[in-house]
């Protein structure tokens, strides 16, 4: 049966306060709904999606379905006052065949495609579907007959309660039938679809799927914030994966230039690139004498590769360096060392390919750390640069996505790499990411439709005790 995403973007956002639909907000580099819709088209189970937005604002959510050549989208349109009218309309726009009708807010792009695929999967077994939470707070009943301010009435047993989140998922025909018996109660209200069914065809059994913390609503200012910090912490999810064949067709033909490809991740996104049928030119300070804090030299290997090949379609910057000291005893030289190579050389990077990129609609592909979320002791030059070329990588994204170039940045977990080791000397292997698995996935985010992502590449959850404690060197 054909899986439908309905996007519910109808809403104002009055209590964010910022005079556009709070869906529009950019959070980590894109507008929130940008984040949800690109879940979306991910998904292996979505085949088709359906945005309904706020009246005046339709040709924004456009502009983000043909920056991003969204395919799955196949309808844009208006929401209404409500959340359930906003939800009939989507439903009427629908047809007569019966499908599985998934709804989300747009204001939830924390989502994960572990969420979304349970949710569709339950639809298999029930008609109606919810996603819901533990609730880690007391919850309350208030008694709110009296002046002043309101009682306790009752505390419900906290084992028994959830909080409910989206998606819900239905049959279309079970959630029409809802609909309509809801439609001849002159006293309806509801704030969800679930309750539509609960209450006029009780004889449907709905699922509760586990959800999770992260996929909070953006609802008042503060959110903004927490969600920001969030997508640090969770922006691999939704990444899209390639096999060997749909890897080879997209590289086939294509002309990649690596920078820092002399070893280490750099050489080996070079040989898989290569190995998969792309023309590959790579430069390092070993191997060509390439300087990349040098705007002359990284002009020069650009030159040499479009008289050469004639274009450009993936440009990846891996080079870096790895200073470990406290800030009050470094040089003049070594401060100036470490943001040359770790931060300038991005941006001269980015300004020298852009022409070529953009002739191309490719992509551009820069590194960060797992240091850039909160700066250690003995890290200040090099987290500060690599927070530095996050902030690079959004920004970019945003001023080229209309020439198509799209512009990501990785960021691997402790890997194995020769610069690793001369800064932390030998450590145990499987404590290590392999350089191979962070380039699989450097690959598939160059050859991918997303942009302005940091794409975590890691062993541990981030949200794990040793990764709060910050054990391993986490860099």
């Amino acid at each position: 049966m054909r899986n439908v995403g309905v996007i519910l973007a109808g809403g104002v956002g009055e209590r964010v306060g910022l005079g556009i639909p709070k869906q529009l907000i950019k959070i980590a580099g894109r507008p929130i709904i940008e984040h949800t819709m690109a879940i979306f088209e991910e998904s292996a189970k979505i085949d088709e999606i359906i945005v309904m937005m706020t009246p005046g604002y339709l040709d924004d959510v456009r502009s983000i379905v043909k920056r991003n050549t969204f395919k799955k989208v196949s309808q844009v349109l208006e929401g209404s006052g409500t959340r359930n009218e906003t939800t009939q309309a989507a439903l009427a726009a629908m047809g007569n065949e019966d499908c599985n009708v998934i709804l989300h807010d747009a204001v939830r792009p924390l989502l994960s495609q572990r969420v979304l695929d349970d949710v569709v999967t339950a639809l298999d077994t029930f008609k109606a579907v919810d996603v819901a939470i533990p609730s880690a707070d007391t919850i309350i009943e208030v008694d709110q007959r009296g002046e002043g301010i309101p009682t306790i009435a009752e505390v419900p047993p906290r084992a028994a309660l959830r909080r409910g989140q989206t998606p819900q998922a239905f049959k279309l025909s079970t959630l029409r039938k809802a609909y309509v018996g809801a439609s001849h109660d002159p006293d309806f209200t509801a704030t969800d679809d679930c309750s539509v069914v609960l209450r006029y065809s009780p004889e449907v059994d709905i699922g509760v799927v586990q959800g999770e913390e992260r996929n909070m609503k953006v609802t008042e200012p503060i959110d903004i914030f927490v969600a920001d910090k969030l997508f640090q912490l969770y922006s691999a999810d939704g990444r899209a994966t390639f096999d060997d064949d749909e890897l080879r067709s997209a590289l086939t033909g294509k002309v990649a230039v690596v920078f820092g490809g002399a070893y280490g991740i750099g050489a080996d996104i070079a040989a898989l690139a290569e190995e998969h049928g792309c023309t590959v030119r790579t430069f390092s300070r070993s191997s060509t004498n390439t300087h990349v804090d040098r705007r002359a030299d990284v002009v020069k290997a650009r030159d040499e590769v479009l008289e050469e090949l004639g274009r450009v379609d993936f440009v990846v910057n891996t080079a870096g360096i790895l200073p470990r000291g406290l800030l009050l005893d470094e040089t003049d030289d070594s401060v100036y060392q470490a943001t040359e190579i770790n931060y300038l050389a991005p941006i001269f990077i980015a300004q020298a390919f852009h022409s070529a990129l953009r002739a191309s609609g490719g992509s551009l592909l820069l590194f960060t750390s797992s240091s850039y979320t909160r700066g250690r002791s003995g890290y200040s030059l090099y987290s500060s640069a690599k927070a530095a070329t996050v902030n690079l990588t959004q920004a970019l994204a945003d001023e080229w996505a209309g020439d198509r170039i799209r512009v990501n940045c990785v960021n691997p977990e402790r890997t194995g790499t020769p610069m690793r080791t001369k800064a932390f000397g030998a450590e145990d292997p499987n404590s290590l990411l392999a350089s191979e698995t962070v380039a699989r996935t450097s690959l598939e985010t160059l050859i991918g439709g997303r942009t302005g992502h940091v794409i975590d590449v890691r062993k541990d959850d981030p949200l794990s005790a040793k990764a709060l404690l910050g054990e391993g060197n986490d860099f």
